[in-house]
């Protein structure tokens, strides 16, 4: 079996019956619980998962820790989820995983990111991984992520109206689901506010656990060096992950190295293009959308999403500061001539348009909506996508 017809495979496979993790722990099984093999930081929350864990990961990295991270979803290369103190996992290894799971029966069969996460978890054992930060795909209580076993700190970025529909239809049920994800006297750090903090402390005080609150005043969340990525709002994620590294002991020479040396492509990613800057980000929902719209004075918008996601509400925060916009198609399954005109089915030729009327007011160029979309037009840029990657 060849790398690409196990991801063909992997790809295939969709959940059956209820979300849960009763899949994943049926995995787990009979992969002998390579779950108990490590420390775990779980990172949920509507936005910002990712850049905490790009954080929590460049430091684990300075510290010279021997560290998993597990991210979702891809650019470009299914390998890019998956990566420890040795690299992003190889190629041969999910072969090996895929032929296995393959051959196996299975009451209810498990769905992509069940498999994804197991995988994940196998591999960790495999590089003998001691800490990994762990992102949650959708929600917490129900994700596959909590299949964990050792979780040593949790931290819920935020919550906000993404997934809606699958988590409860209501802002209070979605801060329901993501904190159930919370461990009995394991501590939480959150940037939550409002109903999602009211949920989050309610949740906290049943279990015991230790609720850490962002407060730019709070030493716990002190910056010792300024985050390195691009945007006023990672400041917010920063000082998340800071407090979740005090809290787990690192010092803070590591804290201060990890925060300046943290990548996470396709967030307010920056190319030169023809001598024009234009700027990648994987935005797909409306508070991701507002803050990312706050970072431009003005910028011509190239735009993909996914009918699942609330289009409307995120073109209206990115809209009014677009001096133009195309729209295109951000890979399989995506909207297409539906999202406006003009509409361009390549990412790259709407990219290219973009790019006319930049080089005549000198404005930048945004291409946001989905960071499939993201994916797309970085595999242009970055020959060899995977090397240049944490």
């Amino acid at each position: 079996m060849t790398y690409e017809e196990a991801l063909a495979w992997l790809y295939a496979r969709r959940r059956t019956g209820e979300r849960g993790t009763h899949r994943v722990r049926a995995l787990l099984d009979r992969l002998g619980h390579p779950e108990e093999g490590f420390l775990a930081v779980h990172v949920l929350g509507t936005n910002g998962k990712g850049s905490v864990v790009a954080y929590l990961e460049a430091a684990f990295r300075a510290a010279g820790f021997a560290y998993g991270a597990y991210t979702s979803p891809h650019l470009v290369d299914f390998r890019e989820r998956i990566r420890t103190h040795r690299g992003l996992i190889p190629e041969e290894a999910v072969v090996r995983f895929v032929a296995w799971a393959r051959e196996e029966a299975w009451e209810e069969p498990p769905g992509f990111f069940d498999l994804a996460t197991a995988l994940a978890f196998l591999h960790f054992r495999e590089r003998g991984v001691a800490l990994a930060a762990v992102e949650a795909g959708v929600g917490g209580e129900k994700d596959a992520t909590n299949a964990l076993s050792r979780v040593a700190l949790t931290v819920l970025t935020n919550v906000g109206e993404d997934h809606l529909e699958a988590l409860g239809g209501t802002l209070e049920a979605v801060a329901r689901e993501k904190a159930g994800a919370f461990r009995a006297g394991v501590p939480v750090v959150t940037g939550a506010r409002g109903v999602g903090l009211e949920v989050a402390r309610k949740v906290a005080e049943e279990r015991g656990a230790p609720l850490y609150v962002l407060d730019p005043q709070d030493p716990l969340f002190a910056l010792p060096a300024p985050p390195g990525l691009r945007g006023a709002y990672q400041e917010e994620n920063a000082r998340l992950a800071a407090a979740a590294l005090r809290l787990l002991g690192l010092p803070e020479a590591a804290i201060a190295r990890g925060l300046r040396e943290a990548r996470h492509p396709g967030r307010m990613e920056r190319f030169l293009i023809e001598g024009m800057e234009v700027y990648l980000d994987g935005a797909h929902n409306p508070p991701a959308a507002e803050a990312l719209a706050r970072e431009f004075v003005a910028y011509h918008l190239v735009f993909g999403a996914f009918p699942r996601k609330d289009v409307r509400a995120v073109l209206a925060h990115l809209l009014p500061k677009a001096q133009s916009v195309r729209y295109t198609r951000a890979g399989e399954g995506a909207l297409g001539g539906e999202l406006g005109t003009p509409f361009f089915a390549d990412p790259w030729e709407a990219l290219e348009d973009a790019l006319g009327w930049a080089k005549a007011d000198g404005l930048p160029v945004l291409a946001t909506g989905s960071l499939y979309l993201v994916g797309r037009l970085r595999e242009r840029l970055v020959p060899g996508l995977g090397e240049d990657l944490p």
